[in-house]
């Protein structure tokens, strides 16, 4: 029977003191796997936080808990742990201040996703955003069209920043209320303005033809004009 506050297994789990040199290697490997699969998961899975700062939360998430609840895991590797963490932090924090393409590796850049009202193709699909979702976020700011938007920017966190014309400069654009978006089709009934669905380019077109000359694609919509009421 186990005595309580026995201090050897209670500090080291009955380990040799040299598996602290062991601790420390898988730290500081788990530490990296954690970075790099977070940098590739993408910045959509880790909003509103760094990669980095994502990073940080569960390493030491896991340290402090594993000695909180399970007996054979000894503080003082949980507290070592904590020290390594501290040092790859202010390691990476280092490296992030002294060289921007490290920089740009794991906290990304900052893109443009609309410009002038209309999708950025390629920087759109390198983000691999999904439009619905990115709809929707537009939608929270209470945009009723893509011509109400200047630019849109994809910021390092996952978030999206957006600058708008004024009023007397809003144009024609790509509706993303679903009721009017949803109405998209590959056939032009009457001369109009229509927007592109998949690039958000807007064209004057007359009945039964229509293909975009942004993008090539031949599924459209009623393009609008409405101002953007808060």
């Amino acid at each position: 029977m186990k005595e309580i506050f026995e201090w050897n297994r209670l500090l080291f789990n009955d380990l040799p003191f040299e598996f602290l040199l062991e601790v420390a290697f898988r730290t500081i490997i788990m530490f990296t796997v954690v970075l790099l699969t977070l940098k590739f998961a993408g910045k959509r899975g880790v909003k509103q936080l760094s990669i980095f700062e994502v990073v940080i939360i569960i390493s030491l998430g896991s340290a402090a808990g594993d000695p909180m609840f399970y007996e054979d895991v000894g503080i003082v590797p949980a507290i070592l742990v904590f020290l390594i963490i501290l040092f790859m932090y202010r390691a990476v924090t280092w490296l992030l201040g002294k060289s921007k393409r490290f920089e740009n590796f794991i906290e990304g850049k900052v893109t443009c996703i609309i410009e002038d009202g209309q999708f950025s193709i390629q920087s759109f699909e390198k983000e691999d955003l999904a439009q619905d979702e990115f709809f929707t976020e537009l939608r929270l700011k209470s945009i009723e069209h893509l011509g109400q938007v200047r630019n849109a920017y994809m910021e390092t966190n996952g978030s999206i920043s957006v600058y708008f014309y004024e009023d007397a400069d809003i144009k024609f654009g790509l509706p993303i209320r679903p009721q009017l978006y949803n109405l998209k089709s590959n056939i032009i009934a009457k001369t109009g303005v229509y927007a592109c669905t998949f690039c958000a380019n807007t064209q004057k077109l007359e009945p039964t033809t229509g293909k975009c000359t942004v993008c090539g694609h031949d599924e459209w919509v009623h393009a609008i004009k409405t101002r953007r009421i808060v």
